[in-house]
């Protein structure tokens, strides 16, 4: 059921927090999961799906073409349609969210061609998708952008030997889904090597494609002209999940254990906060149910941090990840001394930190991209309407927990994209905030 686009969180900031919280499961990795359900003739059950307003806009428009889709607590089960009907695709559901493109790999499969609405999501200044179309150019597609569509077409995909000219998630997983179920051996290379494409590499090896150089950054792909097989397969834990409750403890001062944090997708995170002065206990407890995901209980204490002596910036997977980068801004604030945010990726997204102005923080924003930051700062409550872009916004809740006193985030259905039960786990550990319309 899909929140209202109204809803607001009102926050009593300003306590410190206790407890422990567990990571959720990850976006990224289950919109993936959901486009490469397409390719399968079989039933798909998804186990561990977080249940966000991303993944309803997926599984509404994977409905409107034909899939049956069933949920029973946090699985999802998908049985597909004889014959996909793309005359009938729900183009109101497929317009709010960019990971739409995804559905372009598997469908090349089914249609020689065919339409695709153009995405929304966040608002995030001129996103390309020449990445994407380069990619699946290279087996033998060609695609053409339209007012308010891409129109696909081929006469018979081949594989193909490529290089991504940018490392993008996004791009590489297309390219997967496009490789997946063309015979023979297609090679991708500068592909991006983070969280969601491993964990979709894990799903494709279960349908029975072969893949070689999971987790590098040249991956082969030798695919099968079919797969019709009845698979399990579950979501993996999200580090951006991890990240917002770690920047949550050092705004909020508190001792926070998160558990079941995926290890290997926040070392430079971490390694950046430890120089920073942050203090952490890491607890070794295994893999996620996908296999690839290594897990630790991550317990945070009450630190005095100062400011890190470099620019904090993303960088492709074993780099800093981009969804991270916002957390540092609001974290900057209570770090003595300055501290320089780059975010080259995004056109305006660093024009969103000053933001955090309004909750008393000291910006100065350099350029679309740069922006300084002093602390550290007592943050003050405030009143505002969340930015459209779903990191951001999330930085804004980090930083009104922290804030003494009675604060509104309205119209946080950005939020709600990315984040499953965020007031409930926010509660649990015990935040005051309400969601209320």
């Amino acid at each position: 059921m899909s929140l209202p686009a109204s809803l607001n969180f009102s926050i009593n900031g300003g306590a410190s927090l206790s407890g422990s919280v567990t990571t959720s499961r990850s976006k990224n990795g289950a919109v993936a999961l959901l486009a490469a359900s397409l390719l399968n003739r079989g039933t798909t059950t998804l186990t561990n799906v977080p249940r966000i307003e991303e993944v309803h806009r997926l599984v509404e428009v994977l409905r409107s073409i034909g899939v049956e889709a069933t949920w029973s607590g946090n699985t999802l089960t998908l049985t597909p349609p004889e014959k996909l009907s793309l005359e009938t695709i729900d183009r109101a559901a497929a317009i709010r969210t960019r990971s739409i493109l995804l559905f372009i790999g598997p469908l090349l499969h089914a249609f020689r061609a065919f339409d695709i609405p153009q995405s929304g999501g966040c608002t995030l200044g001129t996103r390309t998708v020449r990445p994407h179309l380069n990619a699946l150019e290279k087996f033998g597609v060609s695609i053409e952008a339209r007012a308010d569509s891409y129109h696909i077409s081929h006469e018979g995909l081949h594989p193909a030997d490529m290089v991504l000219y940018e490392s993008s998630d996004t791009a590489t997983e297309n390219a997967l889904l496009a490789a997946a179920r063309v015979p023979g051996t297609s090679v991708i290379r500068y592909a991006s090597a983070n969280y969601q494409v491993q964990e979709l590499c894990g799903f494709l090896q279960a349908l029975g494609v072969q893949i070689e150089g999971i987790g590098s950054t040249t991956l082969t792909v030798t695919g099968v002209a079919d797969i019709a097989k009845d698979v399990t397969y579950s979501v993996g834990e999200d580090p951006i999940d991890s990240m917002f409750f770690i920047a949550t403890a050092i705004t909020t001062h508190s001792p926070l254990t998160i558990r079941r944090a995926p290890a290997a997708f926040l070392e430079i995170e971490l390694a950046i906060l430890q120089h920073m002065g942050l203090r952490y206990t890491a607890k070794d407890i295994g893999l996620s149910e996908n296999g690839i995901t290594r897990l630790i209980d991550l317990s945070i204490e009450p630190s005095d941090l100062v400011a890190f002596p470099e620019r904090i910036h993303p960088r492709p997977y074993p780099g800093l990840n981009m969804d991270n980068l916002p957390f540092f801004a609001v974290i900057a604030t209570q770090a003595a001394g300055t501290t320089m945010l780059h975010d080259w990726v995004y056109d305006k997204r660093a024009i969103y930190y000053t933001e955090l102005d309004r909750l008393g923080a000291q910006t100065l924003l350099h350029d679309p991209h740069r922006i300084s930051i002093t602390g550290p700062t007592i943050l003050k409550p405030a009143e505002m309407v969340c930015p459209p872009v779903l990191r951001a916004g999330a930085m804004l809740v980090a930083g009104m927990l922290g804030a003494s006193g009675h604060s509104i985030l309205r119209n946080v259905y950005t939020i709600n994209r990315g984040y499953e039960d965020i007031v409930k786990r926010l509660q649990g550990i015990g935040a005051s905030i309400e969601a209320v319309e």
